[in-house]
């Protein structure tokens, strides 16, 4: 059974799904950082690249987000060229499909005004994706105002209700819109669907309205409060409870689920122990887990997980674990076991784009046939987000695509060590003290220096120019003619030094 556990204060809250007291999802909001995926704004076109058929869209925000070609709704298209081409008195020529894409350029004009939706945050130094096929999501469908086409979750598997659920919403829905099928939609009756339809046609309504009297670069429409919008995409009969330790948010969370599904009501409790929330239900030293490189496994065997910008990569050991029998059946355990764990690690820490994972190479064909399936299917059943795996290669390589959704775990929950500069490493003792070295010989040869002077250390480049090379010392006081002190200042960095003549008593 699932749990949602709320911890709410006035600068941040922490929203935690857990099932049997593991951790399995984590989202973060603050007041001082916005979250734009899903937003609505009213922008204006700021750059328009044909080369790499993208429009670059001032949304209000330090950078400018960018929109693709392929994100553009057909109907905007055609509409914009049609504009376009009468201004122009030519023909208008009607865009039949995307095979043959129009050019960015005949479409979007610098300073065009556009409504635009956040489909993806910044990352690094990209702006906000952006795009014209708007979705709107409710507790059982998710709208798409403007792209008529009806999908249906791969997870409702009997052909008769995908069938009874597409009757009843191409009933409701309003002509020119689509939708997506929800998982939680099975089962639903014609009247819970209708209610979802209405109100999220009555919400594309308002932005409409909206955008219509804005008058400059704004902000149209968000998404839900974190607690709420949760409340909304994982409420369901594997709800156990939904708990809270802020008042105000089990009052706001009671009066939405009385709205959407009154049903579950009684699952709200409000947290009054004397200990934290997260710390009380253990999920404080599982967060703390989160941000490690390597995940072990109950097997001994583990994960090493690392990321960069453009992917992230997974590797399998066995680790401690030797089995019982013979090595085949040793490794199949440990990737099966691994498989699973990489589902929610990638879940907990929010990774996104193209991931490697190098599971341990395994001889057998019908054992690597197993493990692909079995993580494949973990990966349908337990993630929300779409994936697109490829089947092992005959190097034990799975390669995979996930949707990226707002930061990862490790942005929301860190920044760049101001040592290594985010390099994730810093260069050794000894390799900082020949720069060091050769700083100073620049230095003394540019100020000429005589006398005695007292050069400060960080007392780990102190103890290895004292025990290792001291004869460096002494031969810079030889070719600069000085006298050299050194001395330990703890306060400076292993790659600083501070120089200073030696005043004579």
């Amino acid at each position: 059974m699932k749990n949602i556990i709320i911890n709410q204060t006035a600068w941040q809250t922490r929203i935690a799904i857990t099932r049997d007291g593991k951790l399995q999802n984590v989202h973060f909001s603050a007041p001082v950082t916005e979250s734009l995926e899903r937003m609505f704004f009213r922008g204006t076109i700021s750059k328009v690249l044909p080369g790499i058929q993208t429009a670059f869209v001032d949304i209000g925000q330090s950078k400018a987000g960018f929109l693709h070609i392929s994100e553009v709704d057909r109907e905007l298209a055609i509409e914009n060229i049609s504009k376009i081409t009468q201004l122009d008195d030519e023909p208008v020529k009607p865009v039949v499909n995307y095979r043959n894409q129009p050019n960015i350029k005949d479409i979007f004009t610098e300073g065009d005004p556009v409504l635009v939706q956040v489909s993806k945050e910044p990352i690094y130094e990209k702006g906000a994706k952006l795009t014209t096929c708007f979705t709107l999501p409710g507790r059982f469908i998710v709208l798409m105002p403007v792209i008529p086409r009806i999908g249906i979750s791969k997870k409702i598997g009997a052909r008769e209700e995908r069938q009874r659920l597409k009757e009843i919403v191409q009933k409701y829905l309003p002509e020119g819109m689509g939708a997506i099928i929800r998982t939680t939609s099975e089962g639903c009756t014609a009247k819970q669907l209708s209610k979802d339809i209405a109100y999220l046609v009555e919400t594309w309504a308002t932005i409409q309205q909206n955008y219509k009297t804005a008058t400059s670069v704004s902000k149209i429409h968000e998404d839900l409060d974190l607690p709420l919008q949760v409340i909304r995409d994982y409420l369901d009969d594997d709800v156990e409870s939904i708990v809270t330790d802020d008042k105000k948010s089990q009052s706001d969370i009671y009066k939405f689920i009385k709205i959407i599904a009154p049903e579950y009501s009684q699952k709200i409790t409000l947290y009054t122990g004397s200990q934290p929330i997260f710390e009380h239900f253990g999920l404080e030293t599982q967060l703390s887990q989160m941000l490690e490189k390597r995940v072990t496994l109950k097997s001994g065997g583990s994960l090493i997980i690392e990321s960069t910008e453009a992917m992230t990569v997974v590797d399998v050991n066995t680790g401690k674990f030797i089995g019982k029998s013979n090595l085949e059946e040793t490794i199949l355990k440990t990737n099966l076991e691994a498989a699973e764990e990489i589902v929610r690690q990638l879940r907990l820490r929010n990774i996104g784009g193209l991931i490697v994972i190098d599971f341990i190479d395994m001889a057998n064909t019908a054992n690597r046939h197993k493990l692909f399936t079995f993580f494949d299917k973990t990966l349908r059943e337990r993630d929300k987000f779409q994936s697109v795996v490829l089947k092992i290669s005959e190097f034990g390589l799975v390669q995979m695509t996930r949707k990226r959704s707002g930061k990862t775990l490790v942005q929301e929950l860190t920044t760049n060590c101001t040592n290594c500069k985010g390099m994730g490493f810093v260069k050794s003792v000894q390799a900082q003290t020949y720069q060091i070295l050769r700083q100073l010989a620049q230095e003394f040869k540019a100020k000429r220096c005589d006398g005695a002077v007292v050069v400060g250390v960080h007392p780990a480049v102190f103890d290895y120019l004292v025990s290792t090379e001291y004869n460096a010392i002494l031969d810079l006081e030889k070719t600069c003619s000085c006298k050299i002190e050194l001395e330990q200042v703890s306060s400076l960095r292993v790659d600083q030094y501070n120089l200073a003549k030696k005043l004579l008593s």
